[in-house]
């Protein structure tokens, strides 16, 4: 290996570690990586920064602004609130809801497809008194599933087939890598309506699975000074007994009672510490001589304006690891948390104290418009009202649904490319007072984005360096014996992994330049090998963190962190085995 192989290699591992840790943005990780191959000489500022002039960043972009447009006019909520029905328990309704998230998931960002599901099939499942993660685990996996039918499915195909043309290859077409991966999609969705309903564990939302599991809110009220509480002890004030609730603790200011006793004395200032299911926290709320002590902070909000709402925290948020404190949380979103919800685990701490941790999922109070304000921002994967209802379908609808329609058959059929349409579509929607220009601009992903761009950067450094050969020609040692198909699966294994562990369009660009290279001497066509890490990259099943749409359903699902693997691994399998033994057939290598 040459010095700047080396260097390279250092670079890329110290990327991936600091990626697998999670403590540092992706986007600043990544990015930084960039600026270091420059630095040390590697590549020129031209390459190391190619990637923010690449089509492909930009039209992912552009995608996220159409996607948006399709999400406020609520064009898709008629044909998602009809999926899931009233009849049936779970396969009926797994296949009707399944089936159109796959197909919008072909041509849209998965994310919103997600969120707009999310609060609907949790309310189905209440109102049928079943276990919701039975069902949006399924949700998330279709929207992936769904991806691998068009390039433009997810942004992963986007960036492979935007370094494809620098490696000398000519882009994905429209429907090119539907062929592996409409197998795939129609056998992972034959599976999940099998097995779902038998695999996944019975579970119920943070919502509603509180006294079933032992799953637990914690929150603090306060008893108000002279008020109808004050005075009395804990069995006069009719604090127990509370269908479900408990009272943890009662702390003084000076010393905390625990546990607490029917005779305890109530004074004005004590803060309660209740444990227990959602619909008593916000019983709670009404009960004279009580006050929520997050509430006192929106109390300039008229009653009729507070609303609740249910918030996902993803790994982008900068919540995680950080206190409600050390963030001041009421000042910077205007809302308050009055619980927090930890899967597997009771928050026993107070809540300004405890440091919010990945797939938390907070219980807030704010104003109706608060989820308007911060649906669209990192710090939160997923905003639903509490028992709120989607957006209702505008007349504008047709204006963003006629854009991707013609953004899709123009891309299909040659006459414009991706990159020309997209961005047409998305100066239309503004144009047209669908979306502000605010609006549209939160609708971007910065940080996917500049992860996309900055990847760039350190592709260029492994092909410039021989970087990428080098892994090449040792892939091709150990598993030339079985080449093609034993290499092949060498490729698809390591881009599986490293989608689990860093960001999928980050493991696609690093692994693409040592699949190409892989190629030629294992018998491969060298656009073969690209879809194949393409596809490979998209299919992220065995954890929530592996996938954004994965992590949105974490908390409202229930689920623990294992739970993924249990179905995760035969979609993973299917992915694997499709890819190997497709790929060589419809891809042969060039005589």
């Amino acid at each position: 290996m040459t010095l700047d192989a080396w260097l390279t290699l250092a670079v890329v591992l110290g990327v991936l570690a600091t990626l697998v840790r999670g403590r540092v943005s992706p986007a600043v990780t990544v990015f930084a990586g960039a600026v270091a191959v420059m630095i040390l000489g590697v590549v020129p500022a031209q390459d190391a920064f190619s990637g923010f002039s690449n089509p492909a960043p930009i039209t992912v972009a552009a995608l996220y602004v159409l996607a948006a447009g399709i999400e406020k006019t609520g064009a898709l909520t008629p044909v998602m609130q009809s999926t899931l029905g009233e009849n049936g328990s779970y396969r009926r309704p797994l296949i009707r809801t399944l089936a159109p998230t796959m197909a919008a998931s072909a041509f849209l960002n998965n994310t919103p497809i997600v969120a707009m599901l999310v609060p609907q099939v949790t309310a189905w499942a209440n109102r049928r008194r079943l276990a919701v993660s039975k069902i949006l685990m399924p949700v998330s996996f279709a929207a992936v599933l769904g991806g691998l039918l068009t390039v433009i499915g997810t942004s992963t195909n986007l960036v492979v087939s935007g370094q494809m043309s620098t490696l000398g290859l000519e882009p994905i077409g429209f429907f090119e890598i539907g062929k592996v991966g409409l197998p795939i999609a129609l056998v992972g969705f034959v599976a999940l309506i099998a097995l779902s309903p038998v695999l996944l564990p019975d579970r119920r939302s943070a919502r509603t699975e509180m006294e079933q599991e032992g799953r637990r809110f914690s929150f603090e009220m306060i008893v108000e000074a002279g008020g109808p509480v004050d005075g009395r002890t804990v069995e006069q004030a009719r604090l127990r007994d509370l269908s479900g609730l408990f009272l943890a603790s009662v702390d003084r200011g000076d010393t905390t009672i625990a546990p607490v006793r029917p005779d305890t004395v109530l004074r004005g200032g004590n803060r309660l510490h209740f444990v227990g299911p959602l619909d008593r926290v916000v019983k709670l709320q009404e009960m004279r001589g009580l006050r929520s002590a997050e509430m006192e902070h929106v109390l300039d909000l008229a009653e009729p304006s507070v609303r609740y709402y249910e918030a996902v925290v993803g790994s982008r948020s900068p919540l995680v690891g950080r206190t409600l404190k050390d963030v001041g949380f009421r000042a910077t979103y205007q809302a308050a948390v009055l619980a927090i919800h930890r899967s597997g685990q009771l928050v026993e701490s107070r809540l300004g104290t405890e440091r919010i941790r990945l797939g938390d999922t907070l219980i807030l109070v704010s104003d109706p418009d608060f989820r308007e304000r911060w649906r669209d921002r990192a710090d939160f994967l997923l905003v639903a009202e509490l028992d709120g209802s989607p957006p209702s379908a505008t007349s504008r609808g047709w204006v963003p649904v006629g854009l991707l329609a013609a953004v899709v058959v123009l891309a299909a059929t040659g006459l414009v490319p991706i990159l020309h349409g997209s961005l047409v579509a998305a100066i239309a929607l503004v144009a047209t007072k669908v979306l502000s220009p605010l609006e549209a601009r939160r609708a971007i992903d910065v940080e996917v984005i500049v992860v996309i761009a900055s990847a760039f950067g350190l592709a260029a450094a492994m092909e410039a360096s021989g970087l990428a050969q080098v892994v090449a020609d040792g892939m091709v040692g150990l598993f030339g014996g079985y080449a093609p198909y034993g290499v092949l699966l060498g490729l698809v294994l390591a881009t599986v992994l490293l989608t689990e562990l860093v960001t999928n369009n980050a493991a696609a660009l690093l692994m693409l330049p040592v699949a190409v290279s892989t190629a030629g001497a294992a018998g491969l066509d060298p656009r073969g090998a690209a879809i194949a890490v393409a596809v490979a990259a998209s299919a992220s099943f065995l954890s929530p963190i592996g996938y954004q749409t994965n992590m949105m359903v974490y908390g409202p699902g229930g689920y623990r962190f294992t739970d993924y693997a249990r179905l995760g691994w035969i979609l993973t399998l299917v992915t694997v085995v499709a890819t190997v033994v497709l790929v060589p057939t419809l891809w042969p290598a060039p005589a």
